[in-house]
């Protein structure tokens, strides 16, 4: 168990070794929680809850009633429930998952994510794929990694565009949702895109 103060909100978290960063609140999750924005009629889903510390934080602020966490973890989301419980939201939706598969059908305004990045982008990249299809036209996903470069192209591809920050060593990444299709790559003639045919002109 341990204490934390996120956003002028005090929060006591149970955890257990089988779970991500047991023994305190993870810096990476720190630095996103330091860039999102939860406003009052957010809808937001913590996607790959933990313990649920960003959910509970959420709830917090803007009513349990706005808030889903979701886990693949039996045990995450046993101890986020517990959580729920111990810092006064005991109604907060926590539900077991691969992915959003098992999270009730509606569309959320704020996703946010710190994705197993240790291993392939499997994961994450479900995450993204399948939190766009979620997210209500103008929500926005908001992830956290210690890798750059492949999170910002999948991000930009997916969304049309992404913003990435520093922050203590970490990067933040805040995708909007434009439209209800992820955007398609411009085509030109002989379903070249333009920048390749700027390569092959150039090489004539």
């Amino acid at each position: 168990m341990f204490e934390t103060e996120i956003k002028g909100v005090k929060l006591v978290l149970e955890t257990s070794p089988e779970l991500f960063s047991p023994s305190s609140a993870d810096s990476g999750t720190l630095a996103m929680l330091s860039r999102a924005e939860f406003k009052p009629d957010d809808r937001v889903l913590d996607l790959g809850c933990g313990c649920g510390l960003v959910g509970i934080t959420a709830a917090k602020l803007i009513g349990a009633e706005n808030v889903a966490l979701c886990d693949i973890s039996p045990k995450a989301v046993e101890i986020s429930r517990k959580n729920a419980e111990l810092n006064g939201v005991p109604e907060l939706k926590v539900y077991l998952s691969n992915g959003l598969s098992g999270v009730p059908a509606g569309n959320f305004t704020l996703i946010l994510s710190n994705p197993p990045y240790h291993a392939d982008f499997s994961v994450p990249k479900r995450f993204i794929e399948e939190g766009f299809g979620r997210l209500a036209v103008g929500g926005r996903m908001v992830m956290v990694t210690k890798r750059l470069d492949w999170y910002k192209n999948k991000l930009a591809a997916v969304f049309g565009g992404v913003r990435a920050e520093e922050v203590n060593g970490y990067f933040v990444f805040t995708a909007e949702k434009r439209s209800e299709r992820p955007p398609r790559r411009e085509k030109s003639r002989g379903g070249l895109s333009k920048k390749l045919l700027k390569k092959q002109k150039s090489r004539k």
